[in-house]
């Protein structure tokens, strides 16, 4: 949106947590999935399992606006019955107003630090409930940041995960082990792949790299396979949705 208004010439490369809702200009190349992706992907593993019910919790206002229409759309499709419950701003309290008539399996559409509010909130339940949450809660800050250990969480996620044998996320721990003491994590792995897309497609320029070169490279939009990650556009000028789940379990680990 920032770029459009200011007419600035450069290429906005692998946007994170994107709407597909909002249209993409040519300079602008989503190579993660978006948000809708995420939400249809999440919803029908659940049918999957049989999960006939579920709930959608919207941690602010913002986020219930953006995305209940998408959430009840997708969850008719799949003929899942939704109830929704919107946060305006206790997080705590909002789980522990939560009825033991309400889904067990719970959708949440916010960030991290709310998530871990709403789980502090869910600890005085009796009722044993499970979060799916989408790319913007990372699992492992979940948990140094105080998460209730005894509410496992499914984080829908838009790269693989960090264990995976792909060539490009072997080639992430190898550098993040060489160069940072930290653990590997899905958000550091997107921008590892985004940073090597953008190397990829770069590389290939002819003749002098300024910013038009570079524009006009990546508005080619070829298919890419960046380490087995693979970057194919379709006619919405978005690429490939690739989706995957990895849950927090309540010994705290993280797992495929």
């Amino acid at each position: 949106g920032e770029l459009r208004q200011h007419n600035t010439a450069i290429a906005h490369v692998a946007p994170w947590l994107q709407n597909s809702s909002v249209e993409v200009d040519d300079r602008t190349f989503p190579i993660f999935a978006a948000r809708q992706d995420q939400i249809n992907h999440a919803l029908k593993s659940l049918t999957v399992m049989g999960v006939r019910e579920v709930g959608a919790v919207y941690a602010s206002p913002a986020e219930y606006n953006l995305y209940r229409e998408d959430l009840e759309r997708i969850a008719s499709s799949l003929k899942l019955r939704l109830q929704s419950f919107r946060a305006a701003g206790d997080l705590d309290r909002l789980g522990q107003r939560l009825t033991p008539g309400t889904p067990a399996i719970l959708l949440f559409v916010g960030g991290t630090p709310e998530l871990v509010q709403f789980t502090q909130g869910l600890e005085k339940q009796q009722r044993q409930r499970y979060i799916v949450a989408l790319a913007d809660v990372n699992l492992q800050t979940m948990t140094q940041m105080g998460a209730a250990r005894n509410t496992p969480v499914i984080a829908t996620q838009a790269v693989p995960m960090v264990t995976a044998s792909l060539p490009v996320v072997r080639s992430y721990r190898e550098t993040l082990a060489r160069l940072f003491d930290e653990p590997p994590v899905s958000l550091s792995l997107a921008g590892f792949i985004a940073a090597r897309y953008t190397y990829e497609v770069l590389r290939d320029v002819d003749g002098n790299l300024t910013r038009a070169t570079a524009l006009a490279a990546f508005q080619r939009r070829e298919n890419l396979d960046v380490g087995g990650y693979r970057v194919a556009f379709n006619p919405q000028k978005r690429s490939a949705t690739y989706v995957t789940q990895s849950m927090l379990t309540i010994d705290g680990r993280v797992i495929g």
